[in-house]
């Protein structure tokens, strides 16, 4: 049995998604963040160092870090779903948006957030922030301009890792300009696996 430790509201979501889309058993070891510091609670250090979530126990292995997780439940357990071809050069394409996420793309938004509390002592720091955070919009709106999901093949893993990105810029509001992104970001959302996650996380 799969085992995901999961703090709300966190990137652990999309592991749960993943699970669903994937249609594996799995049980869910539920934290709940501090209600006043938002971090994780020092519990999560029992089962990982870094006391972060996701972290996902499987067949005697303890992984963290979304991207890993995704990419191994989608080699070891997927059967060839969710990926292309690792023959293929959409493989490697497939691999960096598993990468981009959390290794470029979420640094801008999350910048954004911790700034955010910060009032007017961050403004030396907006216009880097904001003309990063147009970059890396910029550059997935392009991506999914004229397709429905990131890979020619259709849905991918790639999509359930990259999906938040797309999510923390809409709670931001910034998806005005992005109308590619956010069409993108509500068809994942519709998915029945998506729902049953939400529903579970």
């Amino acid at each position: 049995m799969i085992v995901v430790h999961h703090l709300n509201a966190s990137r652990s979501q999309r592991v749960l998604w993943l699970l669903e889309e994937l249609e594996l058993p799995y049980k869910i070891v539920p934290y709940q963040r501090d209600a006043a510091t938002r971090l994780a609670p020092p519990e999560l250090e029992a089962v990982h160092p870094l006391g972060k979530s996701p972290v996902v126990v499987d067949d005697g292995r303890t992984l963290a870090e979304s991207g890993a997780i995704i990419d191994y439940l989608v080699r070891r357990r997927g059967q060839g779903r969710l990926q292309p071809d690792p023959a293929t050069p959409a493989y490697d394409q497939y691999v960096e948006w598993l990468h981009y996420a959390e290794g470029s793309a979420m640094l801008p938004l999350m910048l954004n957030l911790y700034v955010a509390r910060l009032g007017e002592a961050a403004a030396p720091l907006r216009p880097r922030i904001d003309s990063e955070i147009a970059n890396h919009l910029g550059y997935i709106e392009g991506a999914l301009q004229g397709r429905d999901h990131l890979m020619d093949q259709g849905f991918t893993a790639a999509d359930v890792q990259m999906a938040f990105v797309g999510e923390i810029a809409g709670r931001f509001s910034l998806l005005g300009p992005y109308p590619s992104i956010a069409g993108w970001v509500e068809r994942l959302r519709a998915r029945p696996a998506y729902q049953r996650a939400a529903a579970h996380g």
